[in-house]
């Protein structure tokens, strides 16, 4: 455990929230993509070149894999750096993350970013 825990903030952690969710529906997107990609290709044999979706997807396709690294990086760098994960727990917490990063990233976000903040706000008097 460090001395000065990392705890972001509620903006930061909504950023990273859906940053974090992003992944999955660009999946979703991509596949659509792909599949009215391969539908069109048949229709248009006599066409030279690319698709012209595939001048979009491809630079989005790769920010999307940029953005899973740089999001797996700041969890890892989270683990490590916060006082809400158990000392052995860190570990296996990297090792999922490393290898499950599409699914372990919104369940990490939600665990230890998301919760910590909704267990910190003050409780409201409504219906008191």
């Amino acid at each position: 455990m460090t001395a000065t825990p990392w705890r972001p903030k509620r903006p930061a952690t909504i950023l990273i929230g859906i940053l974090t969710i992003w992944p999955f529906i660009y999946f979703f997107l991509f596949i659509a993509f792909m599949f009215f990609t391969f539908i069109s290709i048949s229709g248009a044999a006599g066409r030279k070149g690319p698709p012209a979706g595939f001048l979009l997807i491809f630079p989005l396709h790769l920010l999307t894999m940029l953005l899973m690294f740089v999001l797996i990086a700041l969890y890892v760098i989270h683990a490590f750096r916060t006082d809400l994960i158990a000392e052995d727990r860190r570990v296996l917490w990297v090792i999922v993350l490393l290898f499950g990063g599409l699914i372990a990233g919104p369940i990490y976000w939600y665990l230890y970013l998301w919760r910590p903040l909704s267990n910190d706000l003050p409780a409201t008097t409504a219906g008191v």
